[in-house]
């Protein structure tokens, strides 16, 4: 009985040595996200982006038609050049360069607008919520101590409270 009491101690030492150092051995894991990629499948058929696909092919077509009428107006200045018409040559220049200038204001003003309305698309609160909850939940069930941004190679989006050490820097600097 006794030697059966010393094995069953004996055993049980040795299972929580064991179990000990795997803990202790634990790597700590780290995922990536896609964040653009998330954004573009979780909005793709979203009334906001297919607002701001329409827009971006409307102000396409636009900046396609007025550089059609650059094109059409270059190809007038070389038969004019041609022919040796030098008052119909500078007058198209002149009404060349107006356009292009106008062109490059357009485009300009364009994408700001364009530029604008992503940066709304991306800013909704709704989605960042529903992204770290998402990403909380991936990162719990697939053992994830960290989850990084592809995007920017230094956001953390999403970590164990397990690896945060800032109380303890805090502490210690505080010696």
């Amino acid at each position: 009985m006794k030697n059966v009491l010393v094995r069953l101690v004996l055993g049980s030492l040795i299972l929580f040595c064991c179990s000990f150092s795997v803990h202790a051995q634990q790597i700590t894991k780290f995922g990536v996200v896609d964040t653009a990629k998330v954004y573009n499948a979780y909005f793709r058929n979203s009334a906001p982006v297919r607002n701001y696909e329409k827009k971006k092919a409307e102000f396409q077509q636009e900046i396609n038609k007025y550089t059609d009428e650059l094109q059409k107006l270059q190809a007038k200045k070389a038969d004019y050049e041609k022919n040796g018409n030098e008052a119909l040559v500078l007058k198209t220049q002149a009404e060349i360069t107006k356009k292009t200038d106008f062109l490059v204001e357009y485009t300009n003003a364009k994408n700001v607008e364009l530029e604008s309305m992503q940066k709304t698309l991306q800013g909704s609160d709704t989605f960042y919520n529903k992204l770290y909850d998402t990403l909380s939940k991936v990162a719990e069930a697939g053992g994830y101590s960290m989850i990084l941004s592809l995007q920017q190679s230094n956001a953390i989006l999403w970590y164990s409270n397990s690896v945060d050490v800032t109380e303890q820097v805090i502490a210690e600097l505080g010696k």
